[in-house]
């Protein structure tokens, strides 16, 4: 069974000051997604599910899905804040949304088989996606081995502004022992720190880090209801709170209820957190096509 390539793409680009998921970066209007799917088909994958939210479905559906017409098997689920288990509801003035573990939840419905969950404003590269196909291609729908793609902290950093990152910890055989979600990292001197009120985490820059690249089963839709229903019992209130997919896994892995092998990749992660990022990976994008990794219109034929 061929894996499904999931794609989280409701995001509402606030940093960025816009629509990140359907803004052209390659030579010939591509997005960033666009090489997401391409890279996944040649690495095996099956079919592609994208989250996004129903106010620019119309766009996104005649901007980006179109173009994947007669390639692949696409479809679409939304991601809602009214979308909630039984026994919830969305607090007054709520208007963000739940955060990842939820838009992987939203797709539940869809996903029978091992699937890979990326961002679609993330640049990933061709081998990320081989050796995520490879180990998902190799699992039981029923398994509880999950897998993550490792990047290096230093290489993900922007110049323009803090991100978030899930820093990871793995044991000497790469599996994932701990993640830490640090919602305001930054390049200093040295290395790299995360600053949140009185607490600075100071990092040396070659941490792994999750850039939410993940291989999951089916297995995973029920513990991800069980950890989004902790999280609303404990934060739902708070307007701004996210629950983050680093941190549900982390959790599984510490209480034994699956195990993460961390996978490392000879490619290279960029992304454009800030509209100030956008000329950059622009000119990554062109070194990497004129090296011919790429076609220069990745759906031309």
């Amino acid at each position: 069974m061929k894996p499904t390539l999931l794609i989280l793409a409701a995001g509402m680009g606030s940093r960025y000051g816009g629509l990140k998921q359907i803004d052209p970066m390659g030579p010939s209007g591509e997005t960033l997604l666009d090489y997401s799917v391409f890279d996944a088909l040649r690495a095996g994958f099956g079919r592609v599910v994208f989250v996004i939210r129903p106010d620019f479905e119309k766009d996104f559906r005649e901007r980006v899905m179109s173009r994947f017409a007669g390639r692949v098997d696409t479809e679409c689920v939304f991601q809602t804040l009214e979308m909630l288990p039984d026994g919830f509801t969305v607090p007054a003035g709520r208007t963000k949304p739940w955060g990842t573990s939820h838009a992987v939840l939203c797709s539940r419905g869809v996903i029978h088989e091992p699937f890979a969950m990326i961002n679609a404003d993330d640049f990933y590269g061709r081998d990320s996606f081989a050796v995520l196909g490879r180990r998902l291609s190799s699992l039981a729908a029923d398994s509880s081995a999950y897998c993550m793609v490792g990047f290096t902290l230093a290489t993900t950093l922007s110049a323009h502004g803090t991100v978030a990152r899930g820093v990871c910890r793995t044991d000497e055989q790469g599996f994932l022992t701990d993640i830490r979600e640090l919602l305001h990292v930054k390049r200093v001197p040295g290395g790299a720190e995360d600053v949140d009120g009185d607490r600075i985490t100071r990092l040396t820059g070659d941490e792994p880090v999750s850039m939410n690249m993940w291989g999951f089963t089916p297995h995973v839709f029920p513990q991800l209801e069980q950890s989004f229903r902790l999280f609303l019992e404990s934060h739902g209130d708070e307007p701004k709170s996210e629950c983050y997919i680093p941190l549900t896994v982390g959790d599984l892995v510490k209480t034994g209820q699956a195990t993460c092998e961390v996978l490392r990749t000879t490619s290279a992660w960029f992304g454009a957190t800030y509209a100030e990022d956008k000329p950059i990976v622009q000119r990554s994008i062109r070194e990497i096509v004129d090296s011919g990794e790429y076609p220069v219109n990745l759906w031309a034929t």
